[in-house]
């Protein structure tokens, strides 16, 4: 997966994935390895994006709780 994709649609893709799985009376074993691969390099995007975005919220909890703290000394 070389474009960088949004955590939204990697969840949506991997939700079309499952359906996909779901609705085959007859996997296609090649097809399925593919939508498998697909489905295991989007998990790994979407696991680095959500430890980005919690860092981002533990940084503005962090500078809000030391505005907080700044405010009661004051």
């Amino acid at each position: 997966m070389t474009e960088k994709h949004t955590l939204k649609h990697s969840l949506k893709r991997l939700k079309e994935i499952t359906d996909w799985f779901e609705k085959q009376e007859e996997v296609d074993v090649e097809a399925g390895l593919e939508k498998v691969k697909e489905g295991a390099e989007l998990i790994k995007a979407s696991k680095k994006q959500l430890k980005t975005l919690e860092n981002e919220f533990e940084k503005v909890k962090g500078a809000l709780e030391d505005e907080e703290e700044d405010e009661e000394r004051a």
